[in-house]
């Protein structure tokens, strides 16, 4: 009865009241819970993945109708990435509903970046099973139309930048070394150091290597930019 409950109250957060409820119920059970009578969300990932792709693609293209492939591509990736589509979980309380096996719940499977991500994309497949393509469309513009508005900033990366403002100084790319992991398994840490041809570096940690990586590239360029005024 509480995971009946718990649905309904996470399908009002969504936007979507689906027809089909075992549909939703597929899209938040992982395969360390799946049986042969139970199945698990990742056939529905691999469906919601192409949804959302399909349904970015439109709206950006919509966004911003001068735009060309060059700049659409890295918005696109910004958008539709694991980290992105994990932090909409977070904003709707998808990992409060997800079915977990013993042990991926008690390594803090409710907030692993990476299964937050997929259940999502397995969620917008179920709403395109359960009520078609614009109904899908709809919740994919509804959960991320904030961030459609500000991806061009996002899409220029930390990372990024550091690398044209080398290359404007005739330098080569800055490279990046994984310096350790320590932390839990359900909450690592990572530390990245950055560093440059000439010498300087930065280093960062972050809970993710692409998110050191992202943070150690713009402490660097932040003290790059500042020495050269």
């Amino acid at each position: 009865m509480k995971l009946a409950a718990d649905l309904q109250a996470f399908e009002q957060k969504l936007g979507h009241r689906f027809r089909d409820p075992s549909l939703l119920v597929q899209a938040v059970t992982h395969s360390s819970l799946s049986s042969a009578t139970r199945p698990d969300n990742q056939r529905l990932e691999f469906l919601g993945d192409r949804v959302l792709g399909l349904a970015m693609a439109e709206a950006l293209l919509q966004a911003d109708m001068a735009a060309a492939e060059g700049q659409l591509a890295p918005r696109f990736n910004a958008l539709v990435r694991k980290e992105a589509c994990a932090d909409v979980a977070r904003e709707i309380g998808l990992g409060e509903v997800l079915k977990l096996g013993r042990s991926e719940m008690l390594s803090g499977g409710r907030r692993k970046e990476a299964l937050l991500g997929d259940a999502m994309e397995a969620v917008i497949a179920a709403v395109y099973l359960d009520a078609g393509f614009d109904a899908a469309r709809a919740i994919v513009r509804q959960l991320w139309g904030p961030r459609i508005g500000r991806v061009e900033q996002d899409a220029r990366d930390a990372k990024t930048a550091l690398q044209e403002w080398v290359q404007a100084r005739g330098q080569q790319p800055p490279s990046y070394t994984a310096l350790g992991r320590s932390g839990p398994d359900h909450q690592p840490v990572f530390t990245v150091e950055v560093r440059l041809t000439s010498g300087e570096s930065e280093q960062a940690q972050a809970g993710t290597k692409r998110a050191a990586e992202q943070a150690a590239a713009k402490a660097l360029l932040a003290r790059m930019e500042g020495r050269n005024g």
